[in-house]
């Protein structure tokens, strides 16, 4: 057996498992961990953020981009307890994220010392599995452990190592057995389940597909079944992507992130086939329709609507199964009309892009990075609007990847996604995308992309508002109190901290913005752009409940929802009233 440093040997750990970059700030409680990060830094870059939550949350992107385990640290005390909104945003998307946290020296703990605190019992519910090292020779096996962990159940794994610990020396030449990421599953379904979905899928007028990310390596099935059996396709907002968003029988999501085609098409719907998500608000669809939910869950079985058809099994082998069925439905009135409806979407979307005669439109802004985006281009998207403009606009339909916070929702994502992006895929175009609220929150850490020269392009969105909150108090009648926000000249402030700053308030400047951009790009730039871009304040159109049919919700309703959102009958007719024109 070999000498070595514990801290040495946590860290050839972490090479062993492939992790290249971990987030983090150091301390007195972590420097002999620290110090060991460094023996390894030739294989095992230490990312020095400005805050540990950007870490975190940094991490928990690394993991939802890759598939691979996110790393960050903290210190005892302030650093363990800064980790833990990016721990929760692993946590509740349920990726392996691995956290190294610092803790008093052993002969001071249980003293009342500077710092100290019992930290185990913070991370109880945040964390699947987490332990306190006793003593140098564990550190490398409870390490390995917690990956394994985090690996097998998708979620959270902490270590906690008391300083004086690390700084040890140990007897260790590595572990024999292989680092495995995953353990390989395929879930196939029940021939008598299929039977069941084969009869219902023949019985059904007006059918609709809609899928999570458990579909995701899916893309090809999920569009030969969508084309085989005439079914527009719904996505939650996080899967948005499984199916290509241009292609025509993709409606958009369902939901205040969502779109009026993807509304309306699953409110017409008398059956949905339910499959790798489970997404709650499908509890909001109408109660006659035939509910078929397939998952490898056994426990999501059923857990947000009650289902007539529950199959478990992996999404592709349930699409794979499906598409050996030897009958198949030429293009519906129900089809084409969700298809018209998407089309008369996008292009008011379009039209709100090109108006700038009021101001540079958000819609706009997402138009042009759409045009500017490569086909390989990664997202980190924040919270709040911006999300819900981004989902509906930006291109996932060749090899894009995005990431957001999607059930936790923590404003300040969007920085910290951009900059895992740049870091797990540095031959690639990322941009991160926040408003102006949460993107002050973060907004020291583009220091860090200044430091690591990763030219993440940012976009931000300034309203001068919390916008999200914004539509709440509206929808509420309260007052808006406490949601304005000071806005500030970001281009000028990116300048400051050394990157490149860039202004837009009309769509003239918004272009030359996004000249500027490929002309930095083909020039080899190194450094993080800020791109300012000053929108109006509008209150973005309210996705969850679509108000424009007459028949269904009557005059007074149709005609208050239309003029809210500025939507003519003409460009964009009910859905029923397409459907109706079609199968006449």
């Amino acid at each position: 057996m070999s000498k070595i440093q514990a801290g040495h040997a946590l860290a050839k750990v972490l090479v062993d498992w492939n992790i290249d970059h971990l987030y983090g700030i150091t301390a007195d409680s972590i420097n002999n961990t620290v110090d060991g990060f460094y023996q390894e830094r030739k294989n095992l870059k230490y990312i020095q953020v400005r805050h540990e939550e950007v870490g975190a949350l940094a991490a928990a992107a690394d993991a939802k981009l890759t598939g691979t385990i996110g790393v960050s640290f903290g210190s005892a005390g302030p650093g363990a307890v800064h980790l833990l909104n990016g721990l929760y945003d692993a946590k509740m998307d349920h990726v392996p994220v691995l956290a190294i946290v610092g803790q008093s020296a052993t002969g001071v703990m249980n003293t009342n010392f500077f710092q100290e605190m019992n930290q185990d019992p913070m991370f109880v519910d945040v964390a699947e599995f987490h332990k306190q090292v006793v003593n140098a020779e564990q550190i490398p096996y409870v390490v390995d452990e917690a990956i394994r962990s985090a690996y097998a159940t998708n979620s959270v794994s902490v270590v906690i190592i008391p300083d004086d610990l690390s700084g040890q020396e140990i007897d260790f030449d590595g572990f024999k057995t292989a680092p495995l990421k995953s353990i390989p599953q395929k879930i196939v379904p029940n021939k008598n389940d299929i039977a069941d979905v084969k009869a219902a899928l023949k019985a059904a007028k007006h059918p609709i597909l809609w899928v999570g990310k458990g579909a995701y390596s899916a893309r090809k099935e999920v569009v030969a079944v969508s084309e085989k059996f005439s079914l527009p396709v719904l996505s939650t907002a996080p899967a948005t992507g499984v199916i290509p968003t241009d292609h025509p029988n993709f409606m958009g999501s369902r939901g205040r992130l969502g779109t009026k085609p993807a509304f309306e098409a699953s409110q017409a719907a008398d059956l949905v086939l339910f499959v790798g998500t489970n997404f709650p608000f499908a509890r909001y669809l109408p109660a006659n329709i035939k509910f078929i939910q397939v998952n490898n869950n056994l426990a999501d079985l059923g857990k947000q609507h009650d289902a007539d058809i529950t199959v478990l099994a992996d999404a592709k082998s349930f699409f794979q199964e499906l598409l050996q069925f030897d009958f198949s439905v030429e293009p519906t009135a129900f089809l084409k009309a969700a298809q018209r409806n998407k089309k008369n979407w996008d292009n008011w979307l379009n039209k709100l892009a090109d108006d700038d005669q009021n101001g540079l439109t958000a819609e706009g802004v997402m138009k042009a990075i759409k045009e500017n985006a490569s086909d390989d281009a990664v997202f980190g998207l924040d919270v709040g609007n911006n999300t819900e403009w981004a989902i509906r606009q930006l291109p996932l339909n060749r090899q894009q990847q995005f990431t957001m916070s999607a059930w936790y929702g923590t404003m300040g994502f969007g920085l910290p996604a951009g900059l895992a992006g740049k870091l797990s895929y540095p031959d690639k175009q990322v941009w991160s995308i926040s408003g102006d609220g949460g993107y002050a929150m973060v907004m020291p850490d583009l220091l860090t992309e200044v430091k690591y020269h990763l030219p993440v392009i940012n976009v931000v969105l300034e309203n001068k508002v919390f916008g999200f909150i914004q539509h709440e108090k509206l929808v509420a009648n309260q007052a808006p109190y406490g949601i304005d926000l000071l806005g500030a000249d970001w281009a000028k402030a990116a300048e400051n901290f050394g990157a490149i700053g860039l202004t837009a308030t009309n769509l003239t400047e918004l272009k030359q913005a996004m000249d500027k951009i490929k002309e930095l790009q083909a020039a080899g730039n190194d450094l993080p752009i800020v791109l300012d871009a000053k929108i109006q304040n509008v209150d973005p159109i309210d996705t969850s409940f679509v108000a424009v049919d007459r028949n269904a919700f009557g005059d007074d309703m149709v005609n208050q929802y239309r003029k809210q959102y500025n939507i003519d009958e003409t460009e964009q007719p009910a859905f029923g009233d397409l459907l109706n024109s079609l199968e006449d």
